[in-house]
């Protein structure tokens, strides 16, 4: 599947979204264009409200494969994503990845 096809998939919802959100964060490591999607999907509410697991999102699923994916367009995404997020939710995010600030995340999946 396209990475368009993946990112109309996990924005429409439906069972496949998190498998969707997923295997655009694989590709990140590797393609840019899967880091842009990844960024875009991390803004929309539906997936800001969709529990991955425990008290994380899938816009936070994206924003840590973002992140792990270790690349400097892949980083500068996850940096822009986060931005995007509300104040209360940025120091929940960094809760959760145990970093004081967003450049020094550094989570591993």
């Amino acid at each position: 599947m396209t990475n368009e096809g993946l990112a109309d998939l996990a924005a429409s919802g439906g069972p496949y979204r998190g498998k969707a959100v997923f295997e655009l964060v694989d590709r990140a490591r590797s393609d840019d264009d899967a880091a842009t999607r990844l960024d875009q999907l991390s803004r929309l509410p539906a997936l800001r409200e969709d529990s991955a697991f425990h008290l994380v999102s899938l816009a936070w699923a994206a924003i840590i494969g973002l992140l792990a994916a270790e690349t400097a367009h892949a980083r500068a995404s996850a940096y822009s994503a986060f931005a995007a997020l509300g104040r209360t939710e940025q120091a929940g995010f960094l809760a959760y990845v145990k970093a004081g600030r967003i450049e020094d995340a550094r989570p591993r999946i």
